[in-house]
């Protein structure tokens, strides 16, 4: 664990994230509402939505099932018994005066999670709970000086609570954390994981306490000694919420040290300014005055629903890592990154087709990856089609090309100039290698007798050799066989 220098000694963070996920279903919650993003202002509100008198909520059985398939996917413990609560708060985008929750008996119980690092460790981190629960409208700002509007569209659509244990240490554990809970709701299909649209943020909460302090509490299990948290709320960034974790370390630890207290309390984050600022005192749950809701029954299942839907379950991360490793023989950290993502991992894996899958990861994690990152592309606007770029990896094994050539010829098709199967492209354009030895000895020899002090030079330093290779490839167009062109060097220039 790495702590923090302060001026009067060490301390420590700890950090725990509430992620909000919005359920991928085709209606809210409690109502046959549409959920489809970016409809019209309040065009998308039910007579329980906006909750006139006399309606009556009705859960929705695929958010149910979603759920429990998040659960499954956390390695989490399902409750086949839960109950919803109504948790009392005014929001004047939540026309209830309540939202409709779950407090004590959640639907999905405790779980873990693998979380990798950089540098290939990993952590394990705890999920503490995912409850169900109602999402509130949207309070708009700034469309008048003096009043605010309010969209109700996004009210009653169902949302996972998923909470975790105060299992990470760092700024990079809390921003991993939620990258891979991001990528599990993805592949199971149930959240689409959008945090520019709202779907998946986090509340982040951030303490502080002396080093040491964190050892006594997993002894103990005392909160006292974590120190008093911060909650972040809606925090829609990976980046951010690595952002948020910094920060507020940093200014608690002055505050303490200042010889202030923190105070226990709900903060905003504003990404111009990098900072976090007050918003308003942290309630305790007593201050919700929950209770059963008494419009819904209890929600009740049998084990043989749950293990239907567990077999249903497709192959996750880390199941998808460890076999990229065994069966392409990968390193973790190379496996890790193309398992990440569902899509990412789909392409690789058409590509590995090519029959060289450290190759192809070597093509999808550097080339591709880059040249989609300059491009501000995701791998779904990819120009080059996982065949396209399996074709061009075959072409480099069969000797057609060199490694040269198909980072041409990659970018050609990337850029739009060229269309089409790889070879067609190669053979257009006359970019096949030259494997023909007598015509490489003949570059070769021009360029021996252009350059006597080099061929000298290296007999002296034989690992000067390099230059000639470079000189042959250029006046070969980059055509010229490099294991033909580095053979014939050696024996000419009398190289061991």
């Amino acid at each position: 664990m790495a702590t923090i220098k302060g001026k009067t000694g060490e301390w420590e963070m700890v950090i725990g994230l509430e992620v909000h996920a919005q359920v991928i279903s085709k209606s809210k919650l409690f109502s046959g509402a549409s959920t489809e993003f970016g409809a019209a202002p309040n065009s998308q509100v039910s007579l329980v939505d906006a909750a006139m008198p006399g309606m009556l909520p009705v859960i929705n059985k695929y958010c149910v099932e979603q759920a429990i398939r998040t659960g499954l996917g956390l390695n989490a413990k399902i409750n086949t018994w839960s109950r919803f609560d109504r948790k009392n708060y005014f929001y004047p985008d939540l026309p209830q005066g309540y939202q409709i929750s779950q407090y004590k008996d959640p639907i999905v119980g405790e779980g873990e999670i693998e979380v990798e690092l950089d540098g290939g460790e990993s952590i394990k981190v705890g999920i503490e709970r995912l409850h169900l629960e109602q999402d509130a409208g949207k309070s708009i700002h700034d469309l008048a000086p003096k009043e605010s509007y309010v969209d109700l569209n996004r009210s009653g659509v169902a949302l996972m609570e998923i909470v975790s244990k105060p299992h990470m240490r760092t700024a990079e554990e809390g921003a991993a954390y939620f990258s891979k809970l991001r990528s599990i709701v993805r592949y199971l299909g149930t959240c689409d994981g959008n945090m520019e649209e709202g779907s998946m943020r986090a509340d982040v909460n951030v303490s502080v306490c002396r080093a040491g302090s964190y050892e006594k509490f997993k002894e103990t299990g005392d909160f006292k000694h974590l120190g008093t948290r911060t909650e972040t709320k809606n925090v829609n960034s990976i980046r951010f919420t690595r952002q948020v974790i910094d920060f507020e370390a940093r200014r608690q630890i002055e505050v303490l040290e200042g010889g202030g207290t923190i105070d226990q309390e709900t903060r905003l984050f504003d990404p111009k300014t990098g900072e976090t600022r007050t918003m308003r005192s942290k309630e305790d749950a007593h201050d919700y005055r929950y209770f059963p809701d008494p419009d819904l029954l209890p929600l009740e299942f049998d084990q043989a629903w749950v293990e239907e839907i567990r077999a249903s379950l497709p192959e996750l991360p880390d199941i998808k890592k460890h076999r990229f490793m065994k069966d392409y023989g990968l390193s973790p950290y190379d496996a890790s990154v193309l398992a990440a993502d569902k899509a990412s991992a789909a392409y690789f894996e058409e590509v590995a087709k090519c029959g060289d899958g450290k190759l192809a990861a070597n093509w999808v994690t550097g080339d591709l990856f880059g040249a989609l990152n300059k491009a501000d592309k995701t791998i779904e606007e990819t120009p080059v089609s996982a065949a396209q770029l399996g074709e061009l990896i075959g072409l480099i094994k069969d000797g057609t090309i060199s490694g040269k050539i198909a980072k041409d010829v990659f970018a050609l098709i990337f850029e739009g100039e060229e269309t089409g199967a790889p070879s067609g492209i190669v053979e257009k354009r006359g970019l096949k290698q030259v494997t023909d030895t007598g015509a490489i000895e003949k570059i070769i020899d021009e360029i021996m007798a252009a350059n006597p002090k080099q061929v000298e030079q290296v007999k002296e330093k034989p690992k000067t050799m390099g230059w000639f290779v470079g000189q042959v490839m250029k006046a070969s167009g980059g055509k010229a066989n490099p294991q033909a062109v580095n053979e014939i060097l050696k024996k000419k220039l009398g190289v061991e």
